[in-house]
């Protein structure tokens, strides 16, 4: 309408002969064809913006996955990008998520055509966890037609499922006992205190394993944990939780014990060592240890895996540890002169053969594996 009457065109002393009305409407006009103008080259700006921030996003993305799947070149080989596959997935699902958004964000017919976003096959989450349902019906379940209103029949429903966590929460054991007594006897009563793993300290059972299990099987140093506890408001020193450890191990010795025998009941164990770098505070350094892992045959229907830990591989930790143990063991190279697999003779095992019992004071039960062998010829 301003570009028809030419009003942007009109000198102010035009104006002036015109009605206030008239000349209130033009100069409306004006200052909103000017808003129009600025609008327009905000918008264009924000297009050219976006439009860079895609094409930069894009060379990214097309240069991670170079990095990913191309071939190995001089400057990395493929065994050093493993270091960082993990790096590179964040990297690339952040990078693609933003070109999404980039993308969600342009007009129609605008900018890079939209991509039909991927879903991808991923596996069912599996059933024993909890799941927690959350319906969602229509606030109004009639007919929305025009002229219709009746009520609408429920012919089936979508399932989609999200995996969430709960976070590690911290609560309190609060034991009451009651006191009771008897005003004519002057007898009081009450409830002994339960058995605890650490008697008089405040950690639970529960944060006893917790502690356990982040420290030896997600190898969490006890500094992290410190830091871990405290965001959730709890003070728990390192010299604490280590003392914590400690006692827990020293309780926890009956049921390796138990453990222990179960293992070495198997008639086959197989046998190895892992070094470890022990620490040496006299030396100022770290030396080597070795851990020693005994498992049952993969023939026995209950696994089980026993650990021992040695300052050494020589052939007197495992005779310590299997002693008065009637056993077969694979073993690595050095004791296997002690252990063969199946010897017939042995200086340590004695004649297999002929039964006699060996000098780690058990019987090999040769009849048992001799017919066995026959078998097997």
């Amino acid at each position: 309408m301003a570009g028809m009457f030419g009003t942007h065109d009109l000198p102010p002393h035009d104006l002036q002969g015109l009605p206030p009305q008239a000349a209130a409407l033009i100069e409306q006009m004006r200052q909103h064809i000017a808003h129009q103008a600025d609008e327009l080259q905000r918008k264009d700006r924000e297009i050219a913006l976006r439009e860079t921030k895609i094409e930069k996003i894009s060379f990214e993305l097309a240069r991670l996955k170079r990095w990913k799947f191309g071939a190995k070149t001089e400057a990395m080989s493929a065994e050093q990008r493993r270091l960082f596959e993990e790096t590179l997935a964040e990297d690339e699902a952040g990078l693609q998520a933003q070109l999404d958004a980039l993308r969600a964000q342009a007009p129609e017919g605008q900018g890079m055509p939209a991509k039909t976003p991927r879903r991808p096959r991923r596996q069912a989450l599996p059933e024993h966890l909890r799941r927690v349902e959350h319906r969602h019906e229509p606030e109004n379940t009639c007919c929305p037609s025009q002229g219709c209103g009746h009520p609408m029949t429920r012919i089936g429903e979508d399932v989609s499922e999200r995996l969430d966590i709960v976070p590690a929460e911290f609560f309190v054991h609060r034991h009451i006992y009651g006191k009771w007594a008897c005003r004519c006897c002057q007898v009081l009563k009450q409830q002994a205190a339960a058995p605890e793993i650490i008697d008089g300290g405040m950690a639970a059972s529960g944060l006893l394993a917790h502690t356990l299990i982040s420290r030896f099987a997600d190898h969490l140093p006890y500094y992290r944990q410190e830091a871990i506890n405290a965001r959730s408001g709890v003070h728990t020193p390192r010299s604490s939780l280590a003392a914590w450890a400690g006692q827990a191990g020293a309780a926890l010795m009956p049921l390796y014990d138990v453990h222990k025998r179960f293992v070495l009941s198997s008639r086959v164990l197989h046998a190895d060592e892992t070094p470890v770098a022990l620490l040496d505070p006299g030396a100022g350094k770290t030396r080597k240890a070795y851990v020693w892992a005994y498992a049952r045959s993969h023939h026995d229907p209950t696994p089980g895996v026993v650990y021992d830990f040695c300052p050494g591989r020589g052939a007197q930790y495992p005779l310590a540890f299997l002693f008065r143990e009637s056993v077969f063991v694979e073993d690595c190279e050095l004791v296997h002169r002690r252990f063969p697999v199946m010897p017939w003779a042995s200086p340590v095992l004695g004649d297999v053969s002929q039964g006699q019992p060996d000098q780690l004071g058990g019987r090999i039960v040769a009849g048992e594996v001799s017919a066995r062998l026959d078998d097997l010829a």
